[in-house]
């Protein structure tokens, strides 16, 4: 360490045997100590674990090998031999700096909570794939989790930012907060600490007090002051017996209350060896009522070295941890880009793009009709119009150090050891007329879909069909996951109907009826508070999420001469505010505070042939729409001016192109991660992402502002009072 540099001790921890220490530092530092019984602690290893500080450690066996687990102010979770030192597993996923780790296992399944400054709370399995499950903490701060001793309950202690603090219990299933506990008194100025012991009881330190619980009751049990000297946040640990808990005091110090069975054990342990480190043991009872195992507590004084350099760290002493540079925007990149000389950019030959084309297996292929990148960007998942899903996943390589969906490497066909594929059920389907769809749970856990006939709810690591739930007829055409509970599910109906269903007990709760025709697509918008439907009659009606009334129903624009026939289909842009609109006829940009189009693109030109399919790129400043003629286009978003053209000649083969003329994307999706990555499916069953090349790095430039004025391609339906910045906004 380097002198006159500030450093602290975050965290210290044993392992489950006793044999080490483990010890992290503010300053990206972990070090490990064998601990041999005589009093004694020898460095073992030191380990540059993360970029800033190390927030939290613990001790873990994955593969029976004992293994450090660490997480930091780099966002990120890691997992080390603590034998070697080496990293075994790297685990990225959170926006914010990781806060808590708490490693677990449920029979042979070995995983880890993590939980971020900003409150999200995520689980990973040793395997770098990814995040399986993305909850929210209340409070949206700093948590700790931790299991009760028999592995059986999961709980969480947090605080917000506001001060307030939430101990809970959680469904682990569901994602779900079980109960809340109920007992803390006044706003905080950091993070309250917690533990759990014997299966029964919690503690937190909160009030300069020590607060007890009982795990089956969300009032208080008792409390105690210790007799006094206690922070306002004293940090709570309880020995594995559950008879003692070490508190922390306001003078750097610590006590050690004991229950009755504790203070026997202590007498019974005490030696000479540890007399010039305790004063006797006071006596006096504290009062409590309820269970005993909690309610005789007396403290056991303890000294600590004044001279030690530990400092509470920002994290712990509650500083706002999220006061760090942020980098500017390039702005002066993109006023040189407008600067220069713009055309459309025409992607004709291999030097302008990477691509990779996604390998099949023995079965048959079919159209794809529906495509989806996992939302931890690892995988693509695909639907065939006979029902039947495919998975590819990336793994972690030299070629692919992120371990993320690319074009470097080619992923694989994943498949269970049992060999199941995830089959729609298609008993008296006509797969001809029947209408596909599909939807993903926000941790990649499972999958909805249905081709014509139930609806199935698939796990994803057994691909096993969980459930299948809305018989037809009506057939489900269109399914969307309500943004802030997975258990809730719109479904559009073949018979114009929206169905709001509740997974859980298996119940239509409401139905929505506005709409003529089927329903062709659903989106929810959290900032607004509504749900927007898109019919088969060329309509869109807007739903309030909270009462799920009809808030407003307008037509959309078919251009002259076009039956307003098809499927429409819309999707929030990040903002949630404006929305992207696309029909074989268009591409249209929405304000759907109000409903009101504010840009629309019609086929011409270099792109005359009817739209299959549009996205917008996960920063939203880009679209790609997909052509039954096999051109992709590449749009600015807040212009809807084409920037680039992918011609099919590029990414299909001379050999394909002469065997099937009519080869063209049905489907475009958009990696939720890489702005300028797209995967697209065939008709001919094959699965393709391309990416630019690395020297161009994007595809083509942003057209320059023309302060609203068409190109021949874009058509805007504002008046003409309006600034540019408010059309682009």
């Amino acid at each position: 360490m380097v002198n006159d540099t500030p450093i602290s001790v975050s965290c210290v921890t044993w392992s489950p045997d006793g044999s080490f220490v483990g010890v992290a530092f503010s300053k990206h530092l972990l070090h490990l100590y064998t601990y041999p019984g005589s009093n004694d602690l020898v460095q073992h290893l030191e380990i540059d674990a993360h970029i800033g500080g190390v927030n939290d450690l613990a001790f873990a066996h994955p593969n029976k090998q004992l293994c450090i687990v660490t997480c930091g102010d780099d966002k990120l979770i890691k997992v080390w031999d603590s034998m070697t030192g080496q990293k075994l597993f790297n685990f990225e996923g959170h926006d914010a700096p990781v806060y808590s780790i708490c490693p677990h296992h449920k029979e042979n399944i070995q995983f880890i909570f993590s939980t971020a400054v900003n409150g999200k709370i995520k689980a990973w399995l040793y395997d770098n794939m990814g995040s399986r499950v993305d909850y929210d903490a209340p409070g949206h701060w700093c948590t700790t989790m931790l299991y009760s001793a028999d592995g059986s309950r999961l709980f969480s202690c947090g605080t917000s930012k506001d001060g307030e603090s939430f101990l809970v219990e959680w469904n682990e299933s569901e994602g779900a907060i079980k109960r809340t506990y109920v007992g803390f008194r006044k706003k905080s100025a950091g993070v309250v600490s917690f533990d759990t012991t014997q299966n029964h009881f919690l503690a937190a330190g909160e009030d300069s007090q020590i607060k007890f619980w009982d795990m089956d009751n969300i009032n208080l049990l008792t409390s105690t002051d210790s007799e006094g000297g206690l922070p306002s946040l004293p940090r709570v640990k309880f020995n594995k017996e559950g008879n003692l808990l070490a508190v922390t005091t306001a003078d750097n110090g610590f006590k050690i209350l004991a229950n009755a069975v504790g203070i026997r054990s202590l007498r019974a342990t005490e030696t000479s060896t540890f007399d010039p480190l305790r004063t006797p043991i006071l006596s006096t009872g504290i009062k409590a009522s309820g269970s005993s195992a909690v309610g005789n507590v007396s403290p056991v004084s303890c000294k600590a070295e004044r001279s030690s350099p530990v400092r509470p760290s920002p994290i712990l002493n509650g500083v706002d941890p999220l006061g760090r540079s942020v980098k500017k925007p390039r702005v002066m990149d993109d006023a040189i880009d407008k600067a220069k000389a713009w055309q459309l950019a025409e992607i004709m030959d291999s030097a302008q793009y990477r691509l990779v084309t996604l390998p099949e297996s023995t079965e048959a292929s079919s159209k794809v009709v529906r495509l989806l990148y996992t939302n931890a960007a690892v995988g693509i998942l695909a639907l065939g119009s006979n029902g039947v899903q495919k998975l590819w996943k990336w793994s972690r390589s030299e070629q692919n150090l992120s371990g993320k969906a690319t074009t470097n490497v080619a992923p694989q066909r994943w498949l269970p050891n049992s060999g199941l594929l995830m089959t729609n059920d298609i008993t008296g389907v006509n797969l001809e007329e029947a209408v596909p769809c599909i939807a993903l749970s926000k941790n990649d856990s499972y999958v909805m879909s249905a081709t014509g006939g139930k609806v199935s709810l698939f796990n994803m690591m057994t691909f096993k069909a969980m459930t299948t739930f809305m018989s037809s007829p009506p057939a489900s055409t269109f399914l969307a996951l309500h943004p802030k509970d997975n258990n809730i599910i719109a479904i559009g109906m073949e018979d114009s109907t929206i169905h709001i269903y509740n997974v859980r007990v298996d119940e239509v709760k409401t139905k929505l009826k506005g709409h003529q025709k089927r329903i062709t697509g659903l989106a929810f918008s959290t900032n607004l508070g509504i749900l927007v439907s898109s019919g088969a009659d060329a309509h869109l009606c807007v739903w309030s999420i909270d009462t799920w009334e009809k808030r407003k129903s307008v037509e959309i624009q078919i251009p002259a001469g076009k039956a307003p026939t098809g499927d429409t289909r819309v999707q929030f842009h990040s903002d949630q505010i404006h929305m992207l609109l696309f029909h074989e006829t268009q591409i249209a940009i929405y304000d759907a505070s109000k409903m009101e189009r504010i840009r629309q693109w019609i086929p011409q030109d270099v792109l005359p042939a009817p739209i299959s399919c549009a996205t917008y790129s996960c920063n939203s400043q880009s679209v790609y729409a997909t052509f039954c003629d096999g051109n992709i286009g590449v749009f600015d978003a807040d212009s809807l001016k084409l920037r680039c053209r992918i011609a099919s000649s590029v990414y299909l083969s001379p050999a394909i192109l002469k065997v099937n003329q009519t080869v063209y994307p049905l489907v475009v999706a958009a990696h939720p991660m890489e702005p300028n990555q797209f995967a697209i499916g065939l008709s001919d069953g094959t699965v393709k992402v391309m990416e630019p090349s690395e020297s161009e790095g994007k595809w083509g430039v942003s057209p320059p502002v023309d302060n609203g004025v068409s190109n021949g391609r874009t058509t805007s339906s504002t008046t003409s009072n309006q600034s540019p910045d408010h059309l682009q906004r």
